[in-house]
């Protein structure tokens, strides 16, 4: 299973350079998990940079995958993250879920760099 961080959806739906490390487990949408809080972060960047119509399309993309909500289990775990980890709100939701179902969480966000089951990739 994967799940793939919010800079790598950005990436990937920017055609980047960099979005090469994230074809794969976009791709594969048997095995894609997706954090309800990265259809909120995907959706807010492309619709301030390309548009309403260009973030709803991203996110109808990403919802080939399985969208997993926020629940207060979810929840709680993410917050013990928070204070472990010290990674941000976002980012602990993002690998609470990503532990909870057992998947890698692909990411080229810094503050996830040497975490347990985490593919980080420098920028």
């Amino acid at each position: 299973m994967n799940v793939v961080d919010s800079s790598g959806w950005l990436e990937y739906f920017a055609g980047s350079p960099a979005a090469e490390h994230f074809v794969v487990p976009i791709e594969d949408f048997t095995n894609l998990i997706v954090p309800v809080i990265s259809l909120y972060e995907v959706f807010k960047r492309i619709f301030q940079q390309r548009g309403e119509g260009r973030a709803l399309q991203a996110i109808a993309f990403m919802q080939q995958g399985e969208v997993v909500e926020l629940t207060a289990s979810l929840s709680l775990s993410a917050a013990r993250i928070n204070v472990q980890e010290k990674l941000p709100m976002a980012d602990s939701i993002i690998l609470a879920t990503a532990w909870e179902y057992g998947a890698t969480l692909w990411t080229q966000d810094s503050d996830f760099q040497g975490i347990e089951d985490v593919r980080y990739f420098e920028k």
